[in-house]
């Protein structure tokens, strides 16, 4: 199993079993706020990479 493929929390499979439709729709949707601003992020810092590569790559003549 690799470093980002782990297996899922036993406790938390549990009390997502305990959590009413209400509570896991709202689980759901503070998932998706988080998962959009990990996306961003690497969006971001891809950019960053970009930019720098650029710049190194400009003084390379070859």
């Amino acid at each position: 199993m690799s470093d980002q493929e782990q297996a899922p929390d036993p406790k938390l499979l549990r009390d997502l079993e305990d959590m009413s439709v209400e509570d896991l729709q709202e689980r759901i949707a503070q998932l998706k706020i988080e998962i959009a601003e990990c996306e961003a992020e690497i969006v971001k810092k891809g950019n960053a990479k970009s930019a720098a590569d650029a710049m190194f790559r400009f003084g390379d003549k070859s």
